[in-house]
């Protein structure tokens, strides 16, 4: 069910985002020190324009993370990306560039990965990790800063909470992007940074509540379901969970807490009470969402580990890992089922993006686009 294929000039660990029969697609360009947007046709994978910017600056990463980790975000009417020390910039759909903000540089050993979220008129990133990280919303339409929340910063002690590790900057951080939720008839902002899940007041910036017990190293997003929500350190690292609507520090008003949990790089999926995660390793858990305790745990078939987070479609769970496997399995707390496995044979470190039932996969090669034989 292979409708295109389209090869790509370098490897990305960023995800497609669709937007009508468009898809956008960061793509970086090492030898020529740019980082940039592609916009295709979604029926025929054709490349519409591409825009690019030139960062001459040196920036750390890590060697399997690319530049333009990010992924874009749009609204239908513009398209938001993040190029880490090179700015934030917003292009309208057809590739005229409307704002670019200087954000200031990320230095971090391991890079950045966080997205931008589209909220209402605002755009909200996480620019970090590393020193000036930083929570900030700016005006989608003019890119304007309206508030600014600076991220605390930790310093290494004595631990009690089980996490063992260097306390160096190669394991310090945040590489989560957040997200909305309603609660209490208002909206929080939900982030998970290094020690503490927060929510904040979207339009003002306002921190309303903080739940500490994480470790100093994210990589999920929190998950929502429900009126509770579970943030997961990175790495078998400590998860929490919380529920919305709270006031102030909560710590002791948290559902859990598990130390040296299941949490990994790519997010999980919720479903009927329970959360279903991958770690870094290949491995699934069915954990109940309430109580934080395992149900079951799985090794996904085929080969690799995984950085891509879940993507639920009904009853079914699809788990892509980094050698291109695409696990399909139950959505039930019973056991695991696995249903089918694809193989595309070539690495990503992607999720799976979808659109009006099509399926879209970048992997360091390509951008594949999978739908049933019907679609054009």
């Amino acid at each position: 069910n292979v409708k295109w294929r389209v090869a790509l000039p370098e490897a990305g660990n960023s995800s497609p985002v669709i937007s009508g029969d468009r898809i956008f697609l960061t793509q970086p360009n090492t030898e020529k020190k740019r980082r940039g947007l592609l916009c295709l046709d979604r029926k025929s994978g054709k490349t519409l324009w591409e825009k690019s910017v030139e960062y001459e600056a040196k920036e750390r990463t890590h060697r399997t993370n690319h530049f333009c980790s990010s992924s874009p975000a749009t609204d239908g009417k513009r398209v938001i990306v993040a190029y880490g020390s090179a700015g934030i910039y917003c292009y309208s759909l057809d590739g005229r560039e409307l704002w670019r903000r200087d954000l200031g540089a990320i230095d971090h050993v391991w890079g950045y990965g966080s997205s931008p979220l589209i909220h209402e008129d605002l755009c909200i990133h996480y620019h970090g990790p590393g020193k000036g990280a930083a929570l900030i919303a700016l005006d989608k339409k003019t890119g304007k800063i309206v508030w600014r929340f600076d991220e605390p910063i930790w310093k290494p002690g004595k631990r009690t909470d089980g996490f063992r590790g260097q306390s160096d900057g190669g394991i310090i951080g945040a590489f989560s992007t957040p997200i909305i939720v309603k609660a209490a008839g208002r909206d929080e902002l939900i982030m998970s940074f290094p020690m503490a899940m927060k929510a904040f007041d979207p339009k003002t910036g306002k921190e309303l509540w903080s739940c500490e017990g994480l470790n100093p190293l994210v990589y999920t997003s929190p998950v929502h379901h429900k009126g509770m929500l579970v943030a997961m350190g990175g790495y078998y690292g400590n998860s929490i969970g919380v529920r919305t609507g709270g006031k102030g520090n909560v710590t002791g008003k948290r559902l859990w807490q598990e130390i040296r949990h299941h949490g990994g790089i790519g997010t999980g999926v919720a479903k009927d009470g329970h959360l279903y995660v991958q770690d870094a390793g290949g491995i699934a858990y069915c954990i109940d969402f309430a109580s934080g305790a395992t149900k079951w745990k799985a090794r996904l078939p085929g080969r690799g580990n995984s950085w891509g987070s879940l993507m639920l479609a009904g009853d079914l769970i699809y788990a892509l890992s980094q050698t291109g496997n695409t696990t399909v399995f139950k959505a039930s707390p019973e056991q695991f089922e696995s249903l089918a496995l694809n193989e595309l044979e070539e690495r990503t470190n992607s999720s799976i993006a979808v659109a009006d039932g099509d399926l879209f996969i970048r992997t360091h090669e390509a951008l594949w686009r999978i739908a049933t034989p019907s679609r054009n």
